[in-house]
């Protein structure tokens, strides 16, 4: 007995150090100190391993490096490009578009995101025709494949990209794969050696240390990336798996949103790549201009934005906020989360308020209980300034999408959350282009006939088991 309140008075006196920790030296903040502080509060025990396995911040030692040579090819290009913005030079192919140069210069200046207008764009919204175009592309490959997603799966679509890159690797295509180590924890040994077998160089991001346990658990690539040749890529929410082809029983059908880019932007993709594969794997890859094809391709101007814990600012939420305060007459945003922290719930809420039409889409169907409920509180509070909120019926709503006024559009990775904005490691193509804009407003429209409206009434209505769900998951929303 006397050996147990030993353990728990030591347990207790651990607690209360964690939690100075927590206040003094790491300055979060205040919102996921709070959250931290409750889970310790109410489940001291449990709470503090929780604490040592998701709460603890990244180290900040450098974690994507590069060789000098790449490095400074990069700076001298967004230098360049600085001077040229500071200046009024840049030249515009689509002459409206000059009034956003502020969130060009804010990701050029602090993301190294290199403006380009010379791409062209396919979109795509269905998991069928992304990956029969994808797989085309991978058949036609000649000197290099680069993959990186954050869930693989061992299943039939799985297996038959696998089968791609066997036969290209074969054919003598350099090819590589990068999986999130716990996106694809369920990824077997089996399909991995089948792959390294075939000379393909896998590798995993932030796999642990010591077998089974995880102390980055928290910190996921959900980064989804492919490279054919530099010369085309891909970007946005689907993973490799029969679920995003809507073959879930549970889910059903599977909405999301990809591109397909060439262009120059596909340079700043490949340099993403080539920081993950490096950070990831001991065979690092040397910079080589075949690398790096881009070319001229189209008219559609884009930004290729990354963020990460280990990044000072929150990049992507930046370039969220900043769309969001510039648009003049609507605002799109398709998400399968909705958990804006203060400053984008701001943002949100001044654009309705001034008049500006603020639409949000959200699955009806639920994969994370917590995160729905805290998403339910979320859009409660917008539909009290008027935004009009859509719950998805047709499926799953997987896509990560923003479109202001018809003219600026950002597709991606990141959702409307914490997790992804400061603890995920995220990529966004920003895209300055209005046909793309309004492709994805006509699919906007598309899903509002798939979907049911979530009115103030109907809103007010929830049941009381349901409003104290809402209200726990949004106090530990800093933490989901």
């Amino acid at each position: 007995m006397q050996l147990i309140l030993l353990l728990l008075g030591s347990i207790m006196i651990a607690n209360i150090g964690l939690a100075f920790t927590i206040i003094f030296l790491e300055r979060k903040n205040a919102s996921s100190t709070w959250a931290w502080l409750m889970v310790l509060f109410f489940i001291p025990i449990l709470g503090f391993f929780l604490y040592l396995l998701l709460g603890r911040k990244l180290s900040n030692q450098r974690i994507f490096t590069w060789d000098t040579k790449s490095r400074l090819g990069v700076e001298k290009s967004v230098q360049s490009q600085l001077k040229i913005i500071e200046s009024d030079r840049l030249p515009y192919k689509q002459d409206v578009l000059k009034q956003y140069k502020e969130l060009y210069y804010l990701h050029l200046k602090h993301n190294d995101a290199i403006y380009s207008q010379n791409n062209k764009v396919d979109l795509f919204t269905d998991g069928t025709e992304k990956f029969s175009a994808l797989i085309h592309d991978l058949e036609q490959a000649t000197d290099h494949i680069h993959l990186l997603y954050y869930i693989i799966r061992h299943d039939q679509l799985g297996t038959k990209i696998a089968d791609v890159l066997i036969k290209k690797a074969r054919e003598g295509v350099e090819v590589r794969l990068l999986y999130d180590d716990m996106g694809s924890r369920l990824l077997s040994r089996k399909f991995i050696k089948r792959l390294e077998h075939a000379n393909i160089q896998v590798g995993a991001f932030f796999p642990p240390k010591i077998p089974k346990i995880n102390f980055k658990i928290n910190f996921r690539n959900h980064r989804k990336l492919a490279i054919i040749d530099g010369h085309i890529g891909y970007i946005g929410g689907f993973n490799i798996g029969d679920e995003y082809l809507g073959k879930s029983e549970k889910f059903g059908y599977w909405r999301d949103t990809h591109l397909r880019i060439r262009g120059d932007a596909v340079k700043t993709m490949q340099t993403r790549f080539i920081l993950d594969w490096n950070q990831a794997s001991r065979h690092h890859i040397e910079y080589n201009e075949r690398y790096f094809i881009g070319g001229e391709e189209g008219d559609v101007g884009i930004q290729i934005v990354s963020s990460g814990p280990d990044q000072e600012w929150e990049q992507i939420k930046y370039g969220y906020v900043k769309m969001i305060l510039a648009a003049k007459e609507y605002v799109y945003i398709q998400t399968p989360y909705f958990i804006p922290d203060e400053s984008l719930m701001d943002a949100l809420r001044i654009a309705a308020l001034s008049g500006v039409e603020i639409k949000i889409m959200i699955p009806n169907k639920p994969d994370h209980m917590f995160v729905y409920w805290a998403t339910l509180s979320s859009i409660g509070e917008l539909l009290n300034e008027g935004a009009e909120v859509y719950l998805y019926q047709n499926g799953f709503l997987h896509a990560k999408t923003i479109v202001v006024d018809g003219k600026l559009s950002s597709v991606g990775t990141a959702n409307i959350d914490v997790r992804s904005f400061r603890l995920n490691f995220e990529v966004n193509a920003f895209l300055y282009d209005i046909d793309i804009a309004q492709r994805l407003v006509d699919a906007f429209k598309k899903d509002v006939m798939l979907s049911t409206q979530m009115t103030k009434s109907l809103y007010e209505k929830r049941s009381i088991g349901i409003r104290f769900k809402e209200s726990i998951s949004r106090l530990l929303s800093p933490i989901l």
